[in-house]
């Protein structure tokens, strides 16, 4: 099993909801357990709310997921300015500030997190998450299946 999406969207607040609710019915729908499909849709919404609330106003967005039976990777892409991803690794967020929380929120609940980039071809973050499943669901029967 191999499912692949990207979609292009405007950087507007109620694109959102719309990538959250298409990964997370689409991980539903598969079997994933719902502490890992929860995880996931947190760490999207934080990626792509920074677009929204960070990029040039011209720009869309794109973002794109790759899931299979054992993880779900997810790029989300903007062109713009970019930003020093390295000014990022470590630094906590600041306690009596109501933002900033995304990036650590992110680590918190992904694998892996990754940033790149750069003023000609923007930023990109890359989250990766080892998928668990449902007693139930079509992703354990899938692994049930591959181990015959």
């Amino acid at each position: 099993m191999h499912i692949e999406v990207a979609v292009c969207l405007p950087r507007e607040a109620e694109t959102v909801t719309l990538v959250r609710t298409a990964v997370t019915n689409t991980l539903n729908l598969f079997g994933v357990a719902e502490d890992c499909v929860e995880d996931i849709r947190l760490a999207l919404s934080e990626a792509c709310t920074n677009v929204i609330e960070h990029a040039a106003s011209e720009d869309n967005y794109e973002v794109e997921v790759h899931v299979d039976e054992r993880e779900c990777a997810i790029s989300v892409r903007n062109v713009g300015n970019g930003f020093d991803a390295t000014a990022l690794a470590g630094l906590p967020p600041d306690p009596h500030s109501h933002r900033g929380r995304g990036v650590a929120i992110m680590r918190a609940v992904m694998d892996s997190v990754n940033f790149s980039s750069t003023p000609e071809t923007g930023t990109v973050v890359n989250l990766v998450r080892a998928l668990s499943a449902k007693e139930d669901g079509l992703l354990r029967r899938l692994h049930s299946d591959s181990g015959r």
